[in-house]
């Protein structure tokens, strides 16, 4: 491969970016990156009813968080632009033309109601839905009747082909019968183009050298390739990768759950974490090794690594992975992604850096930031309250009452408690009280915390600070 590749993601935006989009940009943003290409981003905004600015907007900046930056596109441009479909509008005229000129593209005058009616009485006899040719070849006459009608036409490719075979990187050679894919609309009555025509269009002017997109646009490949032939082009090098489907083997939608880019930034997770999660559907590293940083996800693509089977979307995975990468992660940094989701909590933290020593306490046991909420509740709430009947029931013994009174009177005139200083005083108690281990340690620990089990508690002790450690163990006795 050279710097001549060129790949591009191209989202229509009518939503929120999907998660089974960001893998189709992930992957070409990789390959561009491992052939020493450009990974160039076009909006298919052709469908005005549902394309918004806002949608476009919040796709933009999900890539960017993903971290997938564009070489061309909107809001950098390019020689190849407009990059937006419905800023090209001319272009896909001039084609339609140059495919009428060659009679390879006829007017269909067609009504919808009336291709619906047709539709439903092949269905009824058993036979294909292909469109039935009669506007193919209109005379004169019967064109001129249909314009008096009032009737705008949409455009027609004529598919005389008897089959139509395509490579795929990925799914090997593909043959499809010419008598199912029928004379084709590629251009509606009011001049939008449809879907196929102007990917064809676009992908050839953009000079796209590899079209890597989910397998699910195969059905389309076809006519898409008998574009290239009537306009006398190379089609680019195809790849289909594996749909993603949901634990049940279905494809993947909102009854699995979340499902777009955006809540999982909302829940937590990391972009480093999700671009190495979502890569890894369908393709391996030849190390078996799963954390792969982005780096050794360009260094290491391979297409004949990726597999034709569907990928399941497993979110204990993405977890795990998720937990792996806050673990990696440099205290400071990880303090400045958790700072958002404390201070939308309502927690008064005013800075990052006030974070770091919690951030220190718990991310061994993270999977996603948004966890930070729960875990450090116990430096912000007025009291601890007990998480289950075993820490309540734990507080109301005898032993644990001697310890609170131990505790309180080796806490009186304390004003700076340290780790040392809080191990120091836990040390005394035992020697008072003759309790040690689980015995010692479990009570303070509940009236610290309200958890029976948690992250190391001199840490805790040491950022709840003296005040409030004399106050805990003063209500838990009193409880």
């Amino acid at each position: 491969m050279n710097s001549k590749v060129r790949t591009r993601f191209a989202p229509s935006p009518t939503g929120h970016l999907h998660i089974g989009n960001a893998r189709t940009a992930i992957i070409n943003w990789i390959f561009a990156g491992h052939s020493g290409g450009s990974f160039v981003l076009r909006i298919e905004d052709t469908d005005v009813e549902r394309s918004t600015p806002e949608s476009e907007a919040s796709i933009l900046e999900d890539l960017r968080w993903l971290g997938l930056d564009w070489d061309e596109g909107p809001e950098k441009g390019g020689a190849f632009g407009p990059y937006r479909q419905s800023e090209r509008s001319d272009l896909y005229l001039d084609h339609l033309e140059m495919l009428t000129q060659k009679d390879l593209a006829y007017p269909c005058y067609c009504l919808p109601e009336e291709l619906e009616a047709r539709r439903k009485a092949m269905l009824g006899k058993g036979d294909t839905t292909q469109y039935d040719k009669r506007c193919r070849d209109l005379t004169a006459a019967q064109i001129r009747k249909f314009v008096g009608e009032g009737r705008r036409p949409a455009f027609r490719f004529r598919a005389d082909a008897e089959a139509v075979s395509f490579g795929d990187l990925v799914r090997g050679d593909i043959v499809f019968p010419g008598e199912q894919i029928g004379d084709f609309v590629i251009m509606k009555s009011d001049g939008t183009p449809m879907y196929n025509f102007a990917c064809v269009v676009d992908d050839h002017l953009m000079g796209i050298s590899h079209v890597i997109r989910g397998d699910d646009h195969i059905s389309n490949t076809p006519r898409q390739i008998l574009l290239y032939q009537a306009l006398g082009w190379e089609p680019p090098v195809l790849a289909h990768i594996p749909m993603i489907l949901g634990p049940d083997r279905e494809k993947l939608s909102k009854r699995h759950g979340v499902t777009s880019v955006d809540q999982y930034r909302t829940l937590g997770y990391l972009p480093d974490a999700l671009v190495n999660f979502l890569s890894l559907l369908s393709w391996s590293s030849e190390s078996g090794e799963d954390i792969l940083s982005r780096e050794r996800l360009i260094r290491e693509f391979d297409f004949n690594r990726i597999s034709k089977s569907a990928s399941i979307f497993n979110v204990e995975k993405l977890d795990w992975m998720n937990g792996m990468y806050i673990r990696q992660m440099e205290v400071r940094e990880l303090a400045r992604h958790l700072f958002p989701f404390l201070h939308q909590a309502g927690y008064p933290v005013r800075t990052a850096e006030e974070v770091e020593p919690m951030a220190v306490i718990f991310r061994a046991g993270m999977e996603r930031l948004s966890d930070a909420v729960e875990k450090f509740r116990i430096f912000f709430a007025e009291f601890p309250v007990p998480e289950s009947v075993e820490a309540a029931e734990v507080m109301q013994q005898e032993a644990s009452r001697s310890i609170y009174k131990s505790f309180l009177s080796q806490m009186d005139g304390v004003r700076d408690l340290d780790r040392d200083a809080f191990q120091e005083i836990m040390k005394n108690i035992q020697q008072e009280t003759g309790l040690k281990g689980k015995a010692l340690w479990a009570p303070v620990r509940i009236a610290l915390t309200g958890r029976v089990h948690g992250p190391d508690l001199p840490g805790v002790a040491e950022i709840l600070g003296p005040e409030k450690c004399r106050k805990f163990a003063a209500r838990a006795l009193g409880a």
